[in-house]
C-alpha cells in the first residue's frame, strides 16, 4: 500500500509568512519617513547655498543684486526692467525649485535680512512667512 503524500505551504503558513512580511516593510517605511524630510531639507540647504553664490557672482559684476520684481529670473534672463545690469552673464539654465515642486522665494530688500536679501523655500503648506518655511539654514 502506498501513501500519497503531497508537500507545499498550507494558506495559513503563507498568511503568516505574508503578514511578517508586511509587519517589517511597515516598520521600515516609518523609519525612513523622518530621512525623507532631512533629505529635503539638505536639498533646499544646498539649493539655496547655490543660488546665493550665484547671488554674490551677479552683485559682484553689476554693484547691485536683482530687484524683487526681477527675482531669481534675473540668473536666467536679462533682466529689461531697471535697475539692468551692466554685465550680466546667464548664470543658470533654469532656476531649480524646492523639493515641493515650486520656486523659492526672493526678497530684495529682505524682510528678515534688511540690509541684504531673503531666499527661502514656502516648505510643505507652499505658503511664505508661515512657520514650515525652510530658510535653508542648519
Amino acid at each position: 500500500m502506498r501513501i500519497n503524500r503531497q508537500s507545499g505551504f498550507t494558506l495559513l503558513e503563507i498568511m503568516i509568512v505574508v503578514t511578517i512580511i508586511a509587519l517589517l516593510m511597515g516598520a521600515a517605511i516609518y523609519k525612513l519617513g523622518g530621512n525623507v524630510e532631512y533629505a529635503r531639507h539638505n536639498r533646499v540647504a544646498a539649493d539655496v547655498q547655490s543660488i546665493s553664490t550665484q547671488l554674490k557672482l551677479y552683485e559682484s559684476m553689476n554693484g547691485f543684486y536683482p530687484t524683487t520684481d526681477q527675482g531669481l529670473q534675473a540668473l536666467v534672463v536679462q533682466p529689461s526692467s531697471e535697475p539692468q545690469p551692466q554685465r550680466w552673464y546667464q548664470l543658470f539654465k533654469e532656476m531649480p525649485k524646492d523639493p515641493w515642486n515650486n520656486p523659492y522665494i526672493y526678497r530684495n530688500p529682505g524682510q528678515k535680512n534688511p540690509a541684504g536679501y531673503d531666499l527661502f523655500s514656502a516648505g510643505p503648506d507652499r505658503k511664505p512667512d508661515t512657520p514650515d518655511d525652510d530658510w535653508g539654514g542648519s
